[in-house]
């Protein structure tokens, strides 16, 4: 009889190791899945990050390729906006008319890749891709001819807003244009005009 109490014993103690393994476990997956599930939003932002700089320098090769008529490509210090939320069709009166249309033509596709930044499946499901993409062009200092390219996307995770170089004033470009400030994001580069001749 004292054995077969020692047996029961033993196998209640058995099934609460058994159980308590069971929760450690499970604290355990979902502790993995929360890893994952972060480690899925960091790799979105960076394909996000990746994007707007293959857009920032897509257009900075355009102003580029087109110097004569940079001035088309931006209204000035004021800058133009393509993108989400841009219904108009770009203008150029600068230069000859060959690049007036090739101003136009690289506006309109840059317009078009910011749209098409969000691409969507054959069943209309959403993928990977920029959040209400915007580009901008300003003329950043017009003494020294230098254009600012900027894209900006609502991110994943709230961040610090992006400003401006004095600190407080909010960075323009997608400004207003998503739910939080600490969701916007921007990627920008400067593209320097030389004097032609």
């Amino acid at each position: 009889m004292l054995m077969m109490r020692r047996r029961q014993a033993a196998r209640g103690f058995a099934l609460m190791e058994i159980l308590i393994s069971l929760v450690i476990l499970m604290f355990g997956l979902l502790g993995l899945v929360g890893i994952s599930s972060r480690t899925h939003m960091s790799e979105v932002e960076a394909y996000q990050r990746v994007l707007a700089q293959q857009l920032v320098q897509d257009m900075a090769d355009r102003l580029n390729a087109n110097r004569k008529v940079a001035t088309c490509y931006s209204n000035g210090v004021t800058g133009t906006q393509f993108g989400a939320g841009y219904t108009g069709t770009p203008t150029c009166t600068a230069g000859a008319a060959q690049e007036q249309a090739r101003a136009v033509a690289d506006l309109k596709e840059w317009d078009g890749l910011l749209k098409n930044t969000a691409v969507t499946t054959k069943d209309g499901g959403s993928v990977v891709g920029m959040i209400g993409a915007v580009g901008c062009v300003t003329l950043d200092d017009a003494s020294k001819n230098i254009y600012l390219v900027a894209v900006a996307w609502q991110g994943l995770n709230k961040t610090a807003a992006p400003l401006l170089a004095d600190g407080k004033t909010a960075f323009p470009c997608g400004s207003g244009s998503y739910a939080d400030e600490k969701l916007h994001r921007v990627v920008t580069t400067k593209v320097r005009m030389g004097a032609l001749s």
